[in-house]
């Protein structure tokens, strides 16, 4: 990917247009299909199209709607924790952490289809990370495409927050090694995390 991109920014900028076209394209598909609760998604492919398509650094900031909906989610407002959701996810349809809220304030709201169809998703990205690799080691990190992918992930794994987190290179690649106590034994644990796609856009 780190390759294709200095093609792109060197050589051919027409032909990475058009590959960033089929990437918005394919994603926009993927989340089409995603919210008709097709089973069949891709998951993986929905966050890499994601990734590597224009709407990618183009999204704008949601930070203020994710505290919003994180508050109104913890004060039972979930009407308001939904329309905060909706948007963040229409900045991103991969942001775990708003498929979640949507999900239980749903469930709260007693709307059953629409709750399991965001539980549904927030468990296929997660696993989309799971599936990547077994981050025992650089060679078999998880691949990330934003760094808080990193913390949601832990804290499905029951970790608040880790001990130790640093950034290391290796072989063209760049990765997060995060140092935390396993929850299940209180033996310390290492994780990696390819965060070549985060770096790729200074993120």
């Amino acid at each position: 990917m780190r390759t294709a991109w200095a093609f792109c920014l060197f050589f051919v900028p027409a032909y990475c247009f058009a590959a960033n076209k089929q990437a918005t394209d394919d994603y926009r598909a993927l989340v089409e299909r995603a919210r008709n609760g097709d089973q069949t998604v891709d998951f993986r492919r929905l966050r890499t199209a994601y990734a590597d398509s224009d709407i990618y650094d183009k999204a704008p900031d949601t930070n203020l709607q994710k505290k919003s909906m994180w508050a109104a989610l913890k004060e039972k407002d979930f009407h308001d924790a939904i329309k905060n959701a909706d948007v963040v996810l229409g900045a991103d349809y991969a942001d775990m952490d708003a498929h979640y809220v949507e999900y239980v304030a749903y469930r709260e709201l007693k709307q059953t289809d629409l709750s399991d169809v965001h539980n549904f998703i927030f468990r296929g990205l997660l696993k989309s990370i799971s599936d990547s690799g077994d981050g025992r080691t650089p060679e078999t990190a998880f691949q990330v495409i934003e760094v808080h992918e990193e913390y949601v992930f832990l804290h499905s794994r029951g970790v608040a927050l880790p001990k130790q987190q640093s950034l290391v290179q290796g072989k063209g690649h760049s990765y997060d090694k995060v140092v935390f106590d396993d929850p299940d034994n209180g033996q310390q644990t290492v994780l990696y995390f390819n965060v070549d796609i985060p770096m790729k856009h200074g993120l």
